[in-house]
């Protein structure tokens, strides 16, 4: 069993900030590339940002220079440090990871339950 559980959404202002974070647990024997995902209202899921194992980052165009990802490998965590928040960045938040499972072979893809972030005013 594996579980990705997320935490650090809440209301902001504009301008504000907010860091999520997310912790990998369960029978887990190595995690490949992280990110996060949003969605919001009416809207698909989209990428925000992802992050290998190594380290390498990519993100989407409306958060670069805003968004961070980071990751702690020793506690299969990830983080999104998120600044200068706008109102478009409201949405449900998602973890994600491909990791492989002890005993099990092969690479699988897991979601988190979601954290609600919104930017108001």
């Amino acid at each position: 069993q594996v579980q990705l559980v997320e935490s650090g959404g809440g209301l902001v202002q504009p301008g504000g900030s907010l860091r999520l974070s997310c912790a990998a647990s369960g029978s887990i024997f190595s995690i490949n590339a992280m990110g996060w995902y949003r969605q919001a209202p009416g809207r698909q899921r989209e990428l925000v940002a992802r992050i290998s194992s190594r380290g390498s980052t990519n993100y989407a165009d409306s958060v670069q220079g805003r968004f961070t990802i980071s990751r702690d490998n020793a506690k299969n965590t990830v983080y999104l440090q998120m600044n200068s928040l706008k109102l478009e960045d409201t949405a449900v938040y998602y973890c994600n990871a491909d990791l492989q499972r002890v005993g099990v072979r092969g690479v699988f893809n897991y979601w988190g339950q979601g954290t609600q972030v919104t930017v108001s005013s």
